[in-house]
């Protein structure tokens, strides 16, 4: 039988570690500003924020990982003293859809940490507008829900925009119904984004099918409008709820269990190769018989994985589609670029969004 180690004998081992733990993070965090010393006498300006370098150090410390502690809960754990590390060297300004408490905001905290400024935008267009004017370093903008598809308005906005795609990440998306008081039965309208709602339509229909359904511009937006009202209800997270002070009458209300939504996170910078990488691509190709075949043939000859394809109308001439494309690897891999030259060479327009890492899973 193995002896019980005494709980006092425990604690005491414990403040040891926490000392030493908190010796370890001072001495990265004195490291990091020299970093940040180092690169300005280089001449470099701007952001000190590297996707490239925290995606490498965040996979290389879940590979050391050994347990008990899960690798997404490591990854987190990092990426929070990365977040502040960073901050030592030069605090980032980072755009998210506003009001506080949207899914956007947590999407920039996952990605970012929370030592970051986050910068509250009204739309899509106004996050974009800030980082191309200079007013914020970085901008999170929701993509794709994995049940309702894209996010049009964000696919719209890089027709004209100079900005890149240098970083992505998921948040597992939890709907919740949310009002001031705490009775079904009072619900006459429910405001929330419009994706939300259709995420939670199943729900709805079966429990508030009388209810109207208001689509505003957020979620936060829509626990905002709830806040001291007698009949009207909220679909948010459950930041926002805690955040208004509202009842949370059903929780994870969503028709799909693994509902998520994939954000991109939009800058100036550009990201070198990891090994496991995505590049995003703008494609034109005019209205012309076998436009969709001149796109994909050259990923076939180089054997790289199409991971998503979506077209819009390119607002240049009636009929006439651009198209969204994410494939595998960097733009700078060979394959690659090999495959882009060829593209480029069959296209009337190749843009390329950004090459970026792969989300980190945490």
């Amino acid at each position: 039988m193995t002896a019980v180690i005494p709980l006092s004998e425990l604690r005491i081992q414990i403040d040891a570690i926490d000392e030493q733990l908190l010796h370890l993070i001072n001495q990265r965090a004195t490291c990091a500003t020299e970093v940040a010393k180092t690169k300005l006498a280089a001449g470099e300006q701007g952001s000190f924020y590297r996707p490239d370098r925290e995606a490498l150090v965040l996979r290389r410390i879940q590979e050391l990982n050994k347990g008990p502690l899960a690798d997404a809960t490591i990854a987190r754990f990092f990426r929070e003293i990365m977040s502040a590390c960073l901050a030592l060297e030069k605090p980032l300004d980072v755009a998210f859809l506003g009001p506080e408490g949207t899914f956007t905001q947590q999407a920039a905290y996952k990605h970012f940490g929370h030592a970051v400024n986050t910068v509250p935008a009204v739309s899509i267009a106004d996050i974009f507008n800030a980082v191309e004017n200079e007013q914020c370093q970085f901008g999170v903008v929701p993509v794709e829900n994995s049940t309702e598809g894209v996010i049009n308005h964000t696919l719209d906005r890089f027709l004209g925009s100079p900005l890149k795609i240098c970083g992505e990440v998921e948040v597992r998306v939890h709907q919740n119904l949310m009002a001031a008081f705490e009775q079904l039965e009072k619900i006459t309208e429910v405001f929330s984004h419009q994706q939300s709602l259709a995420q939670c339509r199943l729900w709805l229909d079966k429990h508030l099918p009388h209810a109207m359904r208001s689509p505003v511009s957020s979620n936060a937006e829509a626990a905002k409008l709830a806040v001291g009202s007698v009949n009207k209800a909220a679909i948010a997270s459950q930041a926002a709820a805690e955040l208004y002070g509202l009842n949370i009458i059903e929780q994870n209300i969503e028709d799909e269990p693994n509902n998520t939504t994939r954000f991109i996170i939009v800058g100036r910078q550009a990201s070198a190769s990891t090994g496991r990488d995505k590049t995003s691509l703008l494609v034109s190709t005019g209205n012309q018989p076998g436009a969709l075949h001149k796109i994909l043939a050259p990923f076939a000859e180089y054997g790289i994985g199409m991971l998503h394809i979506e077209s819009r109308p390119s607002r240049q001439g009636l009929w006439e589609y651009v198209f969204f494309i994410d494939i595998e690897g960097h733009c700078e891999d060979e394959k690659v670029a090999k495959a882009l030259q060829l593209l480029r060479n069959s296209v009337n327009m190749l843009n390329i969004l950004g090459s970026y890492p792969c989300a980190v899973i945490a």
